[in-house]
């Protein structure tokens, strides 16, 4: 790849500009190069624009028998409410590999919410002189994925409800001769999704006509028990406002009141389906088995039971394609769904990582990233994403800051949006050394899964070289294969290079051996205690609600499928506050929810919010459009 001409060399300057000032700097290449560097032809992706285009799964059908690539994820140690530079790590050693250390590679990251770049946290793009690009277009709109989930989504909450509103006003008959009406010879017919509901049922017949009065009340009457429904609607937007609302109130509405909410987009079960799905025919199962709620009589009702999973497909259809983007310095990147990891399993998607494990071939490089900690991330990275894809990764990245270190070692509280305290600025290698840790259990829990763990120090300009040796002696005293400085946040590739030299080695060394944190085949209970101990913690205490949940997902046979913790970032444990390595906390369990389609159990540990607010000064106070050359400016 050094010898392409779409590797770019940055001219870095410092001190290092705002991260849209960088963005805006370079002119991106035609993103046609970007996708002949991987041997792709233009029969194989759609262009959306001059510098993104969807990479066609037919990709995976043609490579099917060539071999892949390494397999890299990135985490993180637990994190301040800044972040420690996990994207920017992951695009810095991208561009090491293939700009610098002559390396096919790609790097795979989630398509950011539009939550927190208008938010708190901003873009996701990486920073500094290691970005997508262009950074506002990967930021925003990029090709519509998120816009698609919205939709699809939002159609499926509005089947529910009026599903409910006319089975209240129509008898059994009434009610079938609408679902199934004659055609012009006065024929009534199933639809071919109808027969679906038919199979569920056990009604072999394929007339409408054929069926008894019981089995047209049975098919026809699907029964949605309301106070059942999880399916909430989304939109990608931080407003607090809509977490809980009341639905119904319209006239025509009949006074079928019901209290429900808003969740943000990335937090729906379809991005997760998204994620995690390996095909078109496979996402089209998955939407169809997405469960909504409970008849009254306890049974699951899904999306194919009120007859929209390929409604939903049809909107998907599009989105299942991971879109092609670049670095600063010309090396490729697929952008590929967005679940946050903390309410939702936080990484890319399955086909983004598969076709680029085909593209990069055998001794080129895949590099993924999991969100937040690698409590978090990696461990869904892990034991629900590997399942599913059946991949197995050779090395792991544990990002770590002295600025993070030095909050887990007992330092200032760390406010996004407020001056850092002098402790942060100002050598403490005593604060660094209590905080590693931290540090030293990410590295423990990740080297478990039998993988190689590599600690990349994202050094910033106060970080003294007292305190990155300390955290350096700490990494491999805990077991890391290395641990190396990085700096390419000033320096782009040019300043991960030994990072890209230790993550290369480390997954030349072939002794990984994929090993999951527990067993599908044990009890909902047993495995959510075998997660909870990997945090510290002594004992799960389940809440009322909590119990009845896993009892009924275990009674409608789901307790074979894997689980997703939804958990605060910030802590090992349920309490944001407690930083370092707490142990011998009890975990509290306060719900149980279930992602069906996407395929997985989700526990709500605390007060976990599925829609996140926006702060007294949000990020959208700096971003703009400059009118005169069309760019946007003020995004971070």
């Amino acid at each position: 790849m050094s010898s392409s001409r779409s590797v770019r060399k940055l001219e870095v300057v410092s001190p290092v500009p705002a991260d849209i000032d960088i963005a805006n700097s370079v002119e991106p290449f035609h993103i046609s190069e970007i996708a002949k560097d991987l041997n792709l032809s233009p029969n194989h992706y759609d262009l959306y624009g001059k510098y993104k285009a969807k990479v066609l799964l037919s990709v995976l059908d043609e490579l099917e028998s060539s071999d892949n690539g390494y397999y890299v994820v990135v985490g993180g140690i637990t994190p301040t409410p800044l972040g420690e530079g996990k994207s920017t790590t992951t695009v810095g050693l991208c561009q090491a590999l293939g700009a610098y250390l002559d390396r096919k590679v790609v790097t795979c990251l989630r398509q950011p919410s539009q939550g927190p770049t208008f938010g708190i946290k901003g873009g996701a793009a990486g920073g500094g002189y290691s970005q997508v690009i262009p950074m506002d277009e990967f930021n925003l709109h990029l090709t519509g994925d998120i816009h698609a989930i919205t939709a699809a989504n939002n159609l499926l909450a509005a089947a529910i409800d009026t599903r409910i509103f006319h089975e209240s006003t129509q008898s059994d008959k009434a009610l079938f001769n609408r679902l199934c009406p004659p055609n012009k010879e006065g024929k009534r017919k199933f639809s071919d999704i109808m027969f679906r509901r038919l199979k569920k049922l056990d009604i072999t017949k394929t007339q409408p006509e054929d069926l008894t009065p019981e089995e047209v009340k049975k098919f026809a009457r699907l029964d949605i028990d309301p106070n059942s429904i999880t399916w909430r609607r989304v939109m990608d937007v931080n407003d607090r406002f809509l977490r809980k609302i009341t639905v119904g109130q319209g006239p025509e509405e009949k006074g079928m009141v019901r209290e429900t909410g808003f969740d943000i987009s990335v937090a729906s079960e379809i991005m997760a389906v998204l994620a995690l799905t390996t095909s078109l025919a496979d996402m089209r199962e998955r939407l169809g088995k997405m469960v909504i709620g409970n008849s009254k009589a306890g049974e699951p009702i899904t999306a194919d039971d009120l007859g929209v999973g390929g409604a939903l497909t049809v909107l998907m259809k599009d989105a299942i394609n991971p879109t092609l983007m670049q670095t600063l310095e010309g090396t490729p990147v697929l952008v590929h769904a967005g679940p946050f990891a903390n309410i939702a399993h936080g990484n890319s998607s399955i086909v983004a990582d598969k076709i680029a494990l085909k593209l990069v071939g055998p001794q080129g490089f895949v590099v993924t990233e999991a969100g937040f900690g690698a409590d978090i991330g990696t461990e869904k990275f892990m034991n629900i994403k590997c399942r599913y894809s059946d991949l197995r990764p050779q090395c792991a990245v544990i990002v770590a800051t002295i600025r993070a270190l030095k909050m887990h070692g007992g330092g200032p509280e760390v406010v996004a949006g407020k001056p850092l305290d002098h402790a942060y600025l100002n050598e403490n290698v005593p604060l660094v050394e209590a905080g590693c840790v931290n540090l030293a259990r990410h590295i423990i829990n990740t080297k478990a899964y039998g993988v190689n763990v590599v600690v990349a120090v994202n050094k910033f300009s106060t970080d003294t070289e007292a305190e990155m040796n300390a955290v350096m002696n700490a990494a491999m005293s805990a077991g890391a294969f290395n641990a190396v400085i990085c700096t390419h946040h000033a320096h782009g590739g040019k300043g991960a290079v030994d990072l890209g030299v230790a993550v290369q080695r480390a997954c030349a060394s072939g002794n990984q051996q994929l090993k999951y944190l527990y067993p599908l085949d044990i009890s909902i209970k047993e495995k959510i205690e075998a997660i909870a101990k990997s945090y510290g913690a002594s004992g799960v205490e389940y809440t009322e609600q909590a119990e009845k949940q896993i009892e009924m997902y275990t009674k409608q046979g789901f307790s074979g499928l894997p689980i997703c913790m939804a958990k605060t970032q910030y802590s090992f444990s349920h309490n944001a506050a407690e930083k370092g390595a707490p142990i011998g906390f009890i975990l509290p369990i306060r719900d149980v929810r279930a992602s069906i389609g996407a395929g997985f159990i989700y526990p709500l540990v605390g007060t976990m919010s599925t829609m996140p607010g926006l702060p007294t000064r949000p990020c959208f106070y700096e971003i703009d459009l400059d009118t005169a050359t069309g760019k946007v400016i003020g995004l971070s």
